[in-house]
């Protein structure tokens, strides 16, 4: 993932931005490409490398009525999902790749004093990352792209562990997820701190299929509790690994994408850019 790609999504958030703001009245490709300082040539040509459809085509997979008709049929594909043989590779690779851990109390108690924490950074077609793992699997993945924020942020969630800046097997697969290098890929395995609720969520996660959407109530009656719509959000907005664990792919039951932890503008960007993908 080159420096040239990672500035390429900022340019295009930006853009996702502008045309979120002003989708109602249909801006122009011309309107667009000058709103995010470009030619409208070199401004379709970037927004398709990097999504691999127009803006136009990109937009209608970000419209209510897009998610509406795959929330018509998000049941089933939820249910059918882990028994499905017809997904494609891509379309299954959270459920296929990646399996989660629960830390034991012991593992986490005061704050992580018995962890040991490597972190590095990396690029994704959605912006900087940090990834950070203990011996056992991933603990953390957040977009941020203040190194220093990133670490300090980190460090909240277990103040007393050590840390290390280095890369390791684990995240270097991590790495492989990200930069869709996906034939050198071995399961990721995740270590979380989280309560047996919130596991039970985020398993439930990893089975909705690359470019695909649901909502807070389909999850909650997915774990057999249907009254709980509003624990199982704030599950979701307590997930510590971006991207891997995808709440991204969980939105209203309206139609409109909802929150973010890390902003409603990447969440477009990846729902957009998953839809273009799966669908190529």
């Amino acid at each position: 993932m080159t420096e040239q790609v990672h500035a390429n999504y900022y340019r295009i958030a930006d853009a996702i931005a502008y045309l979120k703001d002003n989708f109602k009245r249909q801006p122009s490709l011309d309107e667009i490409a000058e709103a995010v300082n470009l030619s409208p040539f070199h401004f379709q040509r970037l927004f398709s490398e990097w999504a691999g459809v127009s803006p136009k085509k990109f937009m209608q997979y970000l419209s209510i009525e897009y998610a509406k008709e795959l929330l018509k049929h998000e049941q089933t594909t939820l249910l059918e999902a882990a028994h499905e043989t017809g997904l494609s590779g891509t379309g299954r690779l959270h459920d296929l790749f990646i399996a989660i851990e629960g830390m034991t109390p012991g593992e986490f108690k005061n704050g992580g004093e018995k962890l040991t924490i490597n972190y590095g950074f990396t690029e994704s077609p959605f912006g900087k990352l940090i990834v950070a793992a203990t011996v056992k699997g991933v603990c953390h993945i957040a977009f941020e792209e203040e190194e220093h924020k990133a670490v300090t942020n980190l460090k909240q969630y277990f103040p007393n562990a050590r840390y290390h800046q280095i890369v390791d097997k684990i995240q270097q697969n991590a790495f492989y997820f990200f930069q869709q290098d996906w034939t050198r890929l071995e399961q990721i395995k995740l270590h979380l701190k989280c309560t047996p609720f919130q596991l039970k969520v985020w398993e439930c996660l990893l089975k909705i299929p690359m470019g695909e959407v649901t909502t807070y109530g389909t999850v909650a009656k997915q774990i057999g509790n249907p009254n709980a719509s509003r624990a199982v959000g704030t599950a979701i907005g307590s997930n510590p690994v971006a991207f891997l664990i995808p709440c991204h792919r969980v939105i209203q039951a309206s139609g409109n994408i909802g929150g973010y932890m890390w902003g409603s503008t990447r969440k477009s960007a990846i729902l957009g850019w998953e839809a273009a993908k799966s669908r190529e």
